[in-house]
């Protein structure tokens, strides 16, 4: 059968049609639909996890049972699940194991630009690398073939304009999910070191054999045109490559960048005159060239930062770039910003009026760093808000306690901020903590998490009570306020920030994006009482803008959450 699908959707049918049996994910934008669309099968189990570590321990779990298992995660979570991945690397699979990353060139959605084939190279475990979505379909559902024959986790390296664009795909005949015996074996599982040591010789052992492997494999190809120019390239350099030399360049695709097939390089290289290597991101496999030494030209004509293009290459090779439409250059930007009725927003509002020193955390209320709001000091990885907190008052003491905050949402906080809220208690500073509540996993569209009372399908499931969790970790003082009220927050602040023990503000009101959410009727500008004083700007809203002088709400866009009506002081706001 042949269907339109985008790079993540052909992921999950791969995955589906190549007997996957359980996957465990956290959601991250760009790898998030992967699950998403594994969720809509009946036939295997798919949830979502509270971090990535997690969702990789549960699918080594069900791999260690004998099922075809799978996880799928962003590129910085791959940070998150390191810890089990680099022993997985030892102790192997039963059933096939695929780790699904996205990584984010240009970082569209992302805090940084971390080049996920080290992990594969740094952890000994083989990558496949699609360079669209037929290939992502063929690449996954044959990875649990491959991890089964090497004993093996296999990393499937996705980037954005992979994951998120749309090519034709064939899918081939589904594989039966099959449980396959499970058998005791403390020698290969119980990781202690004495057993640790002798699964050593066997890692190296099975990267040598399926280097081997590469060398005459589907996932590398060779296409010869011209004995002037040769370029070895990967994923979705190959399609910019292909568009903008055609036939005038012979081509060495990379679809397993770990191990490199280091015969076929070899071979590729004595059949052109000039080499080049086009990879996006870092040199992994131009270094590994010149470490067999071969000459070969690469970052020193092509960045080593953001995403490449057919202009990038045309560029790089002096060829006349193609006529295409670009945007209108006068076209103002339009950064990101919350919603209209965002409940964040107050809470943002309060914490910049008092000159709050806020450390932030990951997810839309990141968003509260930019004008007019600026309201955020800090933005590290997911939960480090806490921790930063805890720290940033170790170092500058009791002042620092009454003036700092740190806020993370709740998604976040079951991901990585509970262990950081522990460490608050344990060590004693007065640190304050706002969970921000809108009860769903906003930034990456709406997925379910352990506090909201359903799961990845929609059922009811076991909804974690945060007032009851942060009382277990240790803090007395918890308190849950509106953020649609500004006094009720800038009480509430004042008030923790002041006591002398740590606490937590728990800022309550669901997203006003969920369906289930009644929106209220919107609000107008009175134009004969506004007095163009424009503090209702102060808040960033995108329902409120000047016209002729005076504040002009959209009423396509308010929600009537108030929180402007709050500001005016001259009731013009009805």
């Amino acid at each position: 059968m042949k269907k339109l699908m985008i790079g993540n959707q052909a992921v999950a049918a791969g995955l589906h049609d190549g007997g996957l049996g359980v996957v465990s994910s956290y959601p991250g934008t760009p790898s998030t639909e992967i699950t998403e669309f594994l969720a809509k099968y009946d036939d295997l189990h798919s949830e979502w996890a509270p971090n990535e570590k997690v969702a990789c321990e549960v699918a080594f779990g069900a791999s260690l049972a004998g099922a075809r298992s799978a996880c799928a995660m962003k590129h910085v979570g791959l940070n998150v699940a390191a810890d089990p991945l680099f022993t997985l690397s030892y102790t192997g699979v039963n059933g096939g194991m695929v780790i699904c990353v996205a990584d984010d060139p240009a970082m569209h959605s992302s805090q940084n630009e971390q080049d996920s084939r080290h992990y594969a190279i740094a952890s000994k475990v083989p990558m496949l690398e699609p360079s669209d979505s037929q290939e992502a379909y063929d690449f996954t559902k044959s990875a649990f073939e491959l991890s089964e024959k090497f004993d093996t986790p296999v990393l499937l390296r996705m980037c954005t304009r992979i994951a998120h664009s749309q090519s034709v795909v064939e899918t081939s005949e589904i594989t039966p999910a099959v449980l396959k015996d499970y058998e005791k074996n403390p020698a290969k599982y119980i990781m202690m070191p004495g057993n640790a040591i002798k699964r050593h010789p066997f890692v190296e052992d099975r990267t040598n054999a399926i280097a081997d492997f590469a060398n005459d494999c589907m996932y590398n190809t060779v296409e010869y045109n011209s004995d002037e120019i040769g370029i070895i390239t990967s994923g979705c350099s190959y399609l910019y490559v292909k568009e903008v030399m055609g036939d005038n360049a012979s081509i060495l695709k990379i679809g397993m960048p770990h191990p490199l097939p280091d015969k076929l390089i070899k071979e590729f290289a004595s059949k052109v005159k000039k080499l080049y290597v086009i990879e996006e991101l870092d040199p992994v496999i131009e270094n590994h060239v010149k470490a067999l030494g071969i000459d070969v030209v690469g970052k020193e004509m092509f960045s080593i930062l953001g995403e490449f293009s057919q202009q990038t290459i045309a560029k790089a090779f002096g060829l006349e770039d193609k006529e295409s439409i670009s945007a209108d250059s006068e076209i103002p930007n339009r950064p990101p910003m919350m919603c209209a009725g965002c409940p964040h927003r107050g809470m943002f509002y309060t914490l910049a009026k008092n000159k709050i020193t806020v450390h932030g955390d990951i997810g839309c209320y990141t968003l509260g760093a930019v004008p007019p709001l600026c309201a955020l000091d800090s933005t590290l990885c997911m939960g480090a808000s806490i921790s930063g907190l805890h720290g940033y008052n170790c170092a500058r003491g009791a002042q620092a306690e009454q003036k700092s905050v740190a806020v993370i949402g709740d998604s976040t906080f079951m991901h990585s901020g509970m262990t950081g809220l522990v460490n608050v208690a344990y060590n004693a500073t007065n640190s304050t903590v706002i969970i921000l509540d809108n009860s769903i996993t906003g930034m990456t569209g709406h997925q379910q998490n352990p506090t909201t009372g359903f799961n990845i399908k929609g059922d009811v499931a076991a909804k974690v009570n945060l007032e009851e969790l942060c009382k277990a970790l240790g803090i007395n003082r918890v308190r849950v306020v509106d953020p649609y009220d500004l006094k009720a927050c800038d009480t509430a602040i004042k008030e923790e920030l002041e006591a002398k023990e740590p606490s937590v503000i728990i800022s309550r009101r669901p997203c006003v994006l969920l369906k289930s959410v009644k929106l209220l009727p919107s609000l107008k500008v009175d134009a004969d009482k506004c007095k163009s004083c424009k503090r209702c700007m102060g808040l960033g809203c995108p329902a409120i803008s000047m016209k002729d002088g005076k504040a002009k709400i959209d009423n396509t866009l308010c929600v009537g959450c108030g929180v402007c009506k709050q500001l005016c002081a001259f009731d013009a706001i009805i």
